[in-house]
């Protein structure tokens, strides 16, 4: 594929001296995916990764997270669950992909996401288009100590169960959490109460995920926790939450695959025993819930 000669100079400029992405046409297409998969003007793509382009963690999640095919895949996933003028929470938004897919679906996106950078980048991104929150999602209304990961800040987090965790797996064994900052702390509730009640809401938190959970008294119509393999305690206590909370079924996809790993939805108790099976290698991935199960069936939902 021939790249727009602007593209180019943007790479070149980006890499001079030389940035996290090394390659002049990596920096190309990441540029090119920004302006495509979130609509941003080639001036303000140019923009964003020049100040960025010093924060290798951002930078080295904007090159995992937007790819040149994953958009139409997030879109064909989660088009069973949002549709255009639905209501979407992205709890722990990072990089904005998953909104980025629920704003070209059409839904209104109010997005919380706790570290400042990010949060930053977000607002650069899609300020126009989504409610940005820098906050945490918690159990009630507070403030909280956060751990920071500059080097991979995918893995930010809250839970200090979590950090444990990871000191003592192998794949995990080389992640550090320098420095921590205080963040307020608010609900999915209150989300509801300031912003209507979600249609499908994602989390992704890092371990925190039911105590996210606790804080939600209604259940939305669908949504997605994330689990990991080395601390499976949060994803069981989430699952039971979700039972308490209504929800009968259930599905899963692992890593980033967008693709559910059973024909039809799950019981809580499938799910939890299927969770518990998986080897440690198998790293992480999303439950997916719902009150109606015919949208965590694998073939392709079409709404009636």
């Amino acid at each position: 594929m021939r790249l727009h000669r602007w593209f180019r100079i943007v790479a070149i400029m980006l890499t001079h001296p030389p940035y996290p992405i090394h390659e002049h046409d990596d920096l190309a297409y990441l540029a090119e995916a920004l302006c495509q998969q979130v609509g941003l003007s080639k001036q303000k793509a140019a923009g964003l990764l020049r100040d960025t382009a010093r924060c290798t963690g951002i930078i080295r999640s904007l090159g995992i997270y937007y790819t040149s095919d994953r958009a139409a895949c997030l879109d064909a996933f989660y088009r069973r669950f949002l549709a255009h003028g639905d209501c979407a929470f992205d709890i722990g938004a990072h990089v904005g992909d998953r909104m980025a897919s629920f704003l070209r679906l059409g839904a209104q996106v109010i997005a919380v996401e706790p570290q400042p950078e990010l949060a930053a980048l977000l607002r650069r991104m899609f300020s126009h288009q989504a409610i940005i929150i820098e906050a945490l999602a918690g159990a009630e209304a507070s403030a909280t100590c956060f751990y920071l990961n500059p080097a991979n800040p995918t893995i930010a987090t809250a839970s200090a169960d979590f950090m444990a965790a990871a000191r003592d797996a192998p794949r995990w064994k080389d992640e550090q959490w320098h420095g921590t900052i205080n963040r307020t702390v608010t609900t999915l509730d209150a989300l509801a109460v300031a912003y209507g009640a979600p249609d499908f809401v994602k989390i992704d938190v890092e371990g925190w995920e039911d105590t996210v959970l606790l804080g939600l008294s209604k259940p939305p119509r669908a949504l997605s926790f994330e689990f990991t393999t080395i601390y499976p305690e949060a994803a069981q206590r989430a699952l039971a939450q979700l039972t308490a909370l209504g929800y009968g079924a259930f599905n899963v996809c692992l890593g980033e695959s967008m693709c559910f790993a059973h024909t039809e939805p799950q019981t809580a108790a499938a799910t939890s025993a299927w969770l518990a099976t998986l080897p440690l290698s198998a790293n992480s991935g999303d439950v997916y819930a719902s009150l109606e199960p015919d949208r965590l069936r694998q073939h392709q939902y079409v709404d009636r």
